[in-house]
């Protein structure tokens, strides 16, 4: 207990001192005697004691905002204590934690704090501005909002806590800064990245998921993209964008007067139009904010003039975004004379009339502008004004900006609102706040109308101004603060006249807008004050306002454009002087090339020679060009290109200086053009001239980049090291990166018809190099009738930059890329789009003014079939047009489905009047399809293809969803008409629906990349070259895919051969084992294997044919490869796969009944053998038990062997004596051969008959077969044009011959015996060769007397085969064979010796080593074929192209003469023989071959030593004879044993199993060995002499193919698959070569049968035509299964016109002729120019 005395004095009064956050210092006055104090201090939660010595004390760890009592008393030395003494203290809050700004607004900022475990507490948040205290609060939660702030202002914000009983914290800070209004909206509309200027054309145009759905706006960040969306479709809803959070809430329950929600909230979360508008100007850079003015124009829309910038008070002058718009307007000064204006709008000079707002205004000034500038039949909002959707919404950025309209009279009187045009501008906001624009409009306008409601003070800003405007005061009376005292007053102090003043009183807007504009019309015709935009930048200056196109690379280009187009007076001169290359020297070179493909003026000269003379002209042609230095104007031009950031800007300079330029000749001209076609028959000279006219005053960027092209094409031809060459070899790298920008590459010249081929392809590598890997791209086109809007379309669809006016506008075919984002890549299998626009197809009427019907044919082929959809634009006011237009279109879809393309079509049928059009033109649709029906039969019997009946035979074609009805273009009267939004609308679902087809496109196609595009132009304009396309096509796509799917035949093929070889051999061998393992319980015999096994082929040919028909199905199913364009191959290839199996199945069958027969005559002799193996084995073994019992041990073992061999040989004779040896029969061959050979002939003429009844075969065939002049028809004597029948009967024979000597030489290695099918297949062999080479023209004599020739030598070597097969087969010489083995079991048995050994061994050698090898080469043959197949020569055996290839290119390496004699007269044979030479040439180490025959017998022998494991572990009756039976019966799948051989092993045996198996098994390791020691004895020849399957043979067939060749020059045809239905070679050679020689001058000719099928002078005569003379140009007519297409290029045949020129005169003595005249360009080709044009030919990357 405590004990508290009085006595002790207490301390004096405590002092606070300090208070901290967790400390309170203490002092207090202490008694003198007292040197010690208690205090104790506690608070509601806790109590703690402290002891001081000291009168003060510092009590710490105390709890921050806690009000603490403090108790102190005075400690005697007693311990005693006094009185207390108390005070209390609060310790002080600490700052809140965490105090942050979580959310900045223009006028708000939002602050955040941690308030846990504060409930008593508040907080004290004050905000200052320099210093400043702006606002204060308090808050009891964690967070506070200041509004009411400045935007774009720093804040500080200082937060203390306070305590209810006053005690505050220190204070925390943090600093924000309001956004500024433009920051505010860049955040809410989702545009911070692209501020300022960042967001770019390319950004707009690509193609996105956004620019292809609909999806209604979920936020305020898809506003701007819906606007730019909309305004690039020139759509006039554009300004109406507005979003909903959630339109799919359900508002149907909500009880508005109890529930809470904000009805203002869609006012709180839109924005105003103007507001969008502005802030996409600021993000834009320079070129779209330019394209966004000519949009916007169209649509009618007001446009930026003064721009500005956000929260500052600067402003933007927009100049350059306002140079691109040219307006074409007729002013009622002109319209007697039927005149009009057209020119670029900031050069017009023009009234300006500005519209103002001075304070707040009752009236809408924008809504009676529109009113104003509007026809009463023809409103139009220009300027957006509160009533329209979000225009009440408050701007926030856009006031300040003062927007331009026009009104541009079209010479009506009864429509035009005001006679002569008049420009109109509108600033947005007060002019008390924005002074500066409202100065501006002072200096620069005609008239300054001020709206106004009250005046009061604000006339000072009147009346400061110093202006040459006129004001006109606009007020409403009926306003509340209207002051009329004050109005007067400020009219007298700006001395206003009373017209001056316009006020409305009680009237309506009509009224109203009605004086408004008697007004505005009275200041239009009377006062001459006019401005024009491009002086009006002057002013802007001295205002301090900047202008768009000051900045440094705009004015550097301006400046570089001037240089280059200033100078330009005449611009046809200009176009002469400095852009001569594209003038008459190109225009002449591009005829020279076609006239090289279509020889139209060769007349009778040597085509070869007048190539090469047109070659030397284009050579010189060259030269000219290459004279030429690069002209002044090009060398800017190049040079300003050449700067990438001025680059945009001096192309714009220039397209808009030149389209000046020729605008001031153009617009004239082409209006008299249109008026001279409106009554053509009338004015045909005079339209013929006007277009001339036309095409010489145009001049645009397209001719410097043409003159570009020129001089790169003219440079690259120059020695490599030249200067003037290397200067020029940037240029498509110039031009690569123009189109990456967005600007079209020329493709088609139109004034030339030509494409420069070298230019665009470098420039198109370059453009892939710098887009790699990303370069797969899907190609839209747009085809019609010129001055149908197809361009225009095309802008409206993807914005594209092509040329859009009237008239004959776009010239040949320009292209351009719009890239396509990631999000929508997929989808369209594409990286991007390739858009196509073409020079508008002439009307049949005016194409025979030019010449151009001929052009419209190639450029519309040249663009289908470079286009993956092709759009045909049909404007329905030429619908009588239309027809012939359809036929060239139909032409182009005829010809690339032949050649493999497919491409979608749409007709888009534009200026269509009604919306309900679709269901209306119901019946047009059908007349169209009529139509197309009737232009597709009309073209299909030009293109000579009859089986085209329907234009759906063609081209995929729905008329319901293939057809689009777009409305016409213009909303009214132009110039004033907005676009028509139901077109933009049209246009838009055309274009979804255009990307659908193109994602279903991807499907089916895998598209093409860069370099594949390329290789289409070229090979398709190669072909439209030449008059008849679809066979003049080539084109290394096609050839690449064709060889893909012939390579990928062949392995399907090979893969059906091997399995099929594999199984005849099996067959064979159940054939040969058949007798030898059938159990004695199996009745069956031959006949029944021989249908069963029949049965079996046709079930395994079934299953191989199955399987290789669903490999080509899958094959034509991938989208990979472009297998679409070989899909009319498929049937080819279908066919060959039936053909396959039929010709297998042929073959099979009669090899199974051959090999039956003769198993059948072999079991007769087998049976001999049998019974005397037998009846020997009982005498021997009778003899053995006879001597055994007659003698004793003892005497048994003195007889010798001597005197067993005497016992032996008795029951030898005994035995051969009882048995009668008939043997095999003998026949006469001769007979049986030629009573095939009889059968063969009988349904030939009587004379045959005759001949063939005096013939005795044995005489025939013995000498060299030779060709008589009358085996050849004498009338081909007399007329031929060149006598070779000799020599290719000759050849037919000599190869017919081999073949059938090889077949013979095979049948005899096989030692088998005759056959009646060996002949059979000789004599069809014979027949199928004679039927494939009637056109050479041999009688009927020649064909019985090669048969009797072939017959003769085949019965001969049958006949000593068969003879061969009896004596080897005969049965007394094959038991002689074996009688000393049976001596010698006859004496192991009689002394008992022990056999297994020698039995063992004797079963190995005689039945399994023969088996064995048989095996290894009945194995080998395919694993051959295998390894030629693969590996290095994989290339040369893929397929016959490609191994024609390998053989001209060793043919040309080894520059042999006599080889290429043996290739062009021997060509069979030297196949043959090559093919042969490689793989003696692979094999020739010997390593490779016996790797593939040791694996053989490594198998085999691991088969054989399994098969005697699995026998021992059965019990066998027969005991060893049994056991050899089940070892035999395990291998009989795959070995052959000999039956006689395996009789002799088993008779007399008497070996145990045990010991017998492990002999056999050492015996079979040992043969192992020996086997691959003799086969590393025998050579690659000697081994392919043995195998059942001949490598060679197999090859040959493989690359041969149908074997037929080329009716002129003897080329062999290498098409894939045997059942091909057209014969093609890749390269055609000289007719000289095949011995054509020139009757009269007796020398060889140089004409190549490539070149000859496409001219019109050249004619042939032959078997086939009678000898009349018929042209080569329709050669099908008379060789209707032969492709010969045109060369892919001019140095496509180089490879044989090298050949001939270097061996002109051996070739001459080979055929006893003259030398040709050799062309002089041939002699130029070296050997690498003949290797590369091989290259070329057969399509070798």
């Amino acid at each position: 207990m405590i004990f508290v005395s009085t006595d002790v004095p207490a301390p004096g009064e405590i002092l606070v001192h300090r208070i901290g956050t967790s400390s309170i210092t203490l002092s207090w006055d202490g008694p003198d005697s007292i040197s010690t104090f208690e205090l104790t201090y506690f608070s509601p939660t806790t109590t703690k004691t402290s002891i001081s010595n000291a009168t003060a004390i510092e009590v710490e760890d105390l709890c921050p905002g806690t009000e603490y009592t403090f108790s102190l008393v005075s400690v005697s030395a007693n311990g005693d204590r006094s009185v207390g003494v108390e005070v209390t203290a609060c310790t002080r809050p600490v700052p809140p934690d965490k105090f942050k700004v979580e959310n900045v607004g223009t006028t708000s900022v939002t602050l955040m704090w941690d308030a846990s475990g504060c409930k008593e507490k508040k907080f004290q948040v004050v905000c200052f501005q320099n210093g400043r205290i702006i606002q204060e609060e308090m808050a009891e939660s964690g967070s506070v909002v200041f509004s009411d702030l400045s935007p774009g202002k720093k804040y500080s914000f200082h937060i203390t806590t306070v305590l209810p009983n006053g005690s505050r914290s220190k204070e925390a800070v943090t600093y924000a800064q309001t956004k500024t209004n433009i920051q505010s909206l860049l955040h809410d509309l989702g545009l911070e990245q692209y501020y300022p200027n960042k967001l770019s054309l390319s950004d707009v145009l690509q193609i996105d998921s956004r620019s292809v759905t609909d999806e209604p706006a979920q936020s305020l960040s898809s506003l701007p993209w819906l606007f730019l969306k909309k305004l690039m479709m020139v759509n006039v809803t554009a300004r109406s964008v507005k979003y909903s959070c959630n339109e799919s809430e359900d508002w149907s329950d909500v009880d508005i007067y109890n529930d809470t929600f904000d009805f203002f909230k869609d006012q709180n979360s839109s924005v105003n139009p103007l507001d969008i508008v502005t802030t996409l100007f600021l993000c834009s850079d320079c070129f779209l904010q330019q394209e966004m003015v000519s949009k916007m124009s169209m649509c009618q829309f007001s446009v930026p003039l003064l721009l500005p910038k956000c929260d500052t008070q600067q402003c933007t002058y927009m100049l350059w975004a306002m140079r691109d718009i040219v307006k074409k307007f007729r002013p009622h000064s002109l319209s007697d004379q039927r005149g009009f204006v057209e020119d670029r709008i900031v050069h017009s000079e023009l009234p300006l009339v500005s519209f103002v707002r001075l304070g707040d205004c009752s009236i809408s000034k924008s809504q009676i502008l529109n009113k104003l500038l509007s026809n009463p039949q023809q409103y139009h909002d220009t300027f957006v004004h509160c009533d329209m959707d979000c225009g009440d919404v408050p701007r926030k950025i856009s006031n300040g900006l003062v927007e331009m309209g026009w009104y541009l009279p079209c010479g009506n009187k009864n429509i035009d609102v005001f006679p002569e045009p008049v420009a109109v501008a509108n600033l947005r906001g007060d002019i008390r706040t924005f002074e500066t624009q409202y100065s501006f409009l002072c200096q620069t306008s005609t008239a300054v109308f001020v709206f106004f409601d009250n005046l009061d003070t604000n006339y000072k800003l009147l009346t400061d101004q110093h202006a040459k405007a006129q004001v006109f005061l606009v007020g409403n009376v009926q306003s509340k603060g209207f002051n009329l005292e004050q109005l007067k007053k400020t009219a007298s102090e700006m001395s206003l006249k009373k017209n001056n003043i316009i006020l409305k009183t009680n009237q309506n807007d009509a009224n109203f807008v009605k004086n408004l504009h008697s007004v505005v019309n009275h200041i239009i015709n009377n006062h001459p004050e006019k401005a024009c935009l491009e002086r009006m930048d002057t002013i802007a200056h001295e205002l301090g306002f900047q202008v768009d196109e000051d900045i440094q690379e705009c004015q550097k280009a301006k400046n570089n454009a001037d240089v280059l187009t200033k100078n330009i007076q005449e611009t046809l001169q200009f176009k002469e002087d400095q852009l001569p290359l594209q003038g008459k020297i190109w225009k002449d070179l591009a005829k020279l090339e076609k006239e090289e493909c279509r020889l139209r003026k060769a007349g009778d000269q040597n085509i070869e020679t007048y190539k090469s003379d047109l070659q030397i002209k284009k050579t010189e042609l060259r030269k000219q060009q290459s004279k030429y230095d690069i002209s002044e104007a090009m060398s800017c031009f190049v040079s300003a290109l050449s700067s990438s950031q001025e680059r945009s800007y001096f192309l714009k300079w220039m397209r808009m200086n030149l389209d000046n330029l020729s605008r001031k000749s153009l617009s004239s001209l082409r209006e008299q053009y249109k008026e001279k076609c409106q009554k053509f028959s009338e004015n045909k000279e005079e339209i013929a001239k006007l277009d001339q006219q036309i095409s010489n005053s145009s001049l645009g960027i397209e001719h410097f980049l043409r003159e570009m092209g020129q001089l790169y094409e003219a440079a690259v031809l120059l020695p490599e090291n030249l200067e003037s060459r290397q200067q020029m070899l940037h240029l498509p790298r110039l031009c690569a990166e123009l189109m990456l920008d967005g600007f079209p590459l020329e493709l088609v010249d139109g004034d030339a018809s030509n494409i420069p081929l070298r230019w665009v392809r470098d420039v198109l590598l370059y453009l892939n190099s710098l887009v790699q890997p990303n370069n797969k791209i899907m190609v839209v086109t747009v085809l019609g009738v010129q001055s149908t809007g197809k361009s225009t379309l095309l802008n409206t669809m993807f914005g594209v930059q092509f040329a859009v006016s009237s008239g004959r506008c776009t010239r040949g075919a320009f292209m351009q890329l719009i890239k396509v984002t990631e999000d929508i890549k997929k989808k369209l299998g594409c990286d991007y789009l390739v858009i196509i626009d073409t020079e508008g197809l002439k009307s049949p009427e005016l194409a025979k003014l030019d010449d151009s019907h001929e052009h419209d044919n190639e450029l519309a082929t040249l663009v289908v079939g470079l286009s993956d959809i092709t759009i045909i634009n049909i404007a329905m006011e030429n619908s009588t047009e239309m027809k012939d237009i359809l036929q060239i279109v139909v032409h182009a879809f005829i010809r690339m489905k032949e050649v493999g393309k497919k491409p979608k079509c749409l007709f888009v049928h534009q200026n269509v009047a009604d919306v309900s059009a679709h269901d209306k033109n119901m019946r047009d649709r059908k007349l169209l399809l009529e139509q197309l029906n009737e232009m597709t039969e009309a073209a299909a019997k030009m293109e000579n293809k009859q089986e085209y009946k329907k234009f759906t035979d063609v081209i995929e074609y729905d008329p319901e969803t293939c057809n689009w009805y777009i409305p016409g273009l213009w909303h009214g009267n132009p110039p004033m008409a907005p676009v028509n939004a139901g077109y933009s609308e049209a246009v838009y679902d055309l274009k979804k629906n255009m990307i659908e087809v193109i994602g279903k496109c991807k499907n089916k196609t895998s598209g093409n990349n860069i370099t594949e595009f390329l290789e289409w132009i070229k090979s398709l304009w190669n072909a439209v070259k030449f008059e008849n396309f679809i066979f003049s096509f080539r084109n290394s796509l096609v050839a690449d895919a064709y060889m893909r799917l012939c390579t990928e035949f062949h392995k399907w093929e090979w893969s059906f051969k091997k399995q099929m070889h594999s199984w005849s051999t099996q067959a064979e061998t159940r054939v040969s084992n058949f007798e030898t393992f059938k159990l004695k319980s199996d009745k069956s015999d031959m006949k029944d294997l021989l249908c069963k096994l029949k049965q079996e082929a046709v079930t395994k040919l079934d299953t191989l044919e199955k399987t290789t028909m669903e490999n080509l199905s899958k094959y034509f199913e991938q989208t990979e490869g472009h297998v679409y364009l070989v899909e009319k191959y498929k049937q080819d290839f279908v066919n060959s796969v039936k053909c396959l199996r039929r010709e297998t199945e042929s073959s099979l069958l009669m090899q199974l009944e051959a090999t039956v027969d003769i198993r059948r005559g072999m079991n007769n002799l087998d049976n001999i053998k049998k019974t005397f193996t037998d009846t020997m084995e009982k005498k021997v073994l009778g003899l053995l038990e006879e001597l055994r019992r007659n003698n004793s041990s003892e005497s048994e073992a003195q007889i010798t062997d001597k005197e067993l061999d005497g016992f032996f040989e008795k029951i030898w004779q005994e035995t051969i004596n009882e048995l009668s040896f008939t043997g095999l029969k003998k026949r006469n061959i001769y007979d049986c051969v030629f009573k095939q050979l009889r059968e063969n002939m009988k349904q030939k003429s009587g004379s045959v008959a005759e001949q063939l009844v005096n013939v005795k075969l044995v005489n025939y065939g013995r000498e060299v077969f030779k060709i008589t002049k009358e085996f050849c028809f004498k009338r081909w004597f007399k007329r031929m044009i060149h006598d070779n029948s000799a020599e290719d009967l000759q050849q037919l024979a000599d190869n017919i011959f081999q073949t059938c000597y090889q077949f013979v030489q095979d049948k005899g290695e096989r030692s088998l015996d005759y056959h009646g099918t060996y002949i059979e297949e000789i004599l069809h062999t014979i027949d199928e060769r004679l039927m494939s080479n009637k056109n050479i023209g041999f009688s009927e004599e020649f064909e019985l007397s090669l048969k009797l020739h072939i017959c003769g030598f085949s019965a001969r070597t049958f006949q000593d085969m068969h003879e061969c097969f009896i004596k080897e087969n005969d049965p007394r010489r094959c038991l002689n064979q074996f009688k000393d083995k049976y001596q010698n079991d006859f004496k192991d048995l009689f002394h008992d010796r022990d056999q297994c050994q020698r039995k063992a061994e004797e079963f190995t050698k005689l039945c399994l080593m023969p088996a064995v090898e048989t095996f290894i080469y009945s194995s080998l043959g395919p694993d051959i074929v295998d390894k030629m197949i693969q590996g290095k020569n994989a290339f040369q055996f893929s397929t016959r192209a490609f191994f024609q290839y390998s053989l001209l290119k060793e043919l040309v390496t080894e520059d042999d003469f006599k080889q290429y004699v043996k290739y062009i007269s021997s060509y069979e044979l030297f196949v043959k023989g090559w093919i042969l030479d490689q793989i003696n040439k692979q094999f020739s180490n010997g390593h490779e071959v016996f790797e593939l025959e040791a694996g053989h017998l490594r198998g085999i022998t691991k088969e054989m030593l399994e098969a005697v494991k699995m026998a021992q572990k059965e019990t066998h009756e027969d005991g060893i004879k049994g056991f050899i039976h089940c070892i035999c019966k395990k291998l009989e799948q795959k070995l052959i044993i000999p039956k006689d051989a395996l009789e002799t092993v088993m008779v007399l045996n008497n070996a145990s199993q045990e010991p017998f198996a492990d002999w056999l098994n050492k015996s079979v390791e040992e043969m192992e060995q020996t086997l691959k020691e003799q086969l590393k004895k025998v050579d690659i020849q000697g081994k392919l002499c043995k195998l059942k399957m001949k490598p060679q043979d197999e090859l040959f067939k493989r690359v041969f193919g149908c074997g037929k060749q080329c009716p002129f020059c003897s080329a062999p045809c290498e098409a894939g698959g045997e059942a091909h239905t057209d014969h093609c070679a890749s390269v055609h050679r000289p007719q000289g070569l095949g011995r054509y020689i020139n009757e009269q001058k007796k020398k060889l000719v140089t004409n190549i049968c490539s070149t000859n099928v496409h001219s019109e002078a050249q004619c042939f005569k032959c078997f086939q035509t009678n000898f009349e003379s018929h042209p080569y140009k329709r050669y099908r007519e008379i060789f209707p299964d032969w492709h010969i297409p045109a060369d892919a290029s001019i140095q496509a045949s180089d490879y044989w016109k090298y050949v001939m020129a270097r061996f002109n005169d051996k070739f001459a003595e080979e055929y006893n002729a003259r030398p040709a005249d050799i062309p002089l360009m041939w002699k130029s080709i070296t050997k690498k120019q003949a290797e590369n044009s091989l290259k070329e030919s057969f399509s070798i990357k």
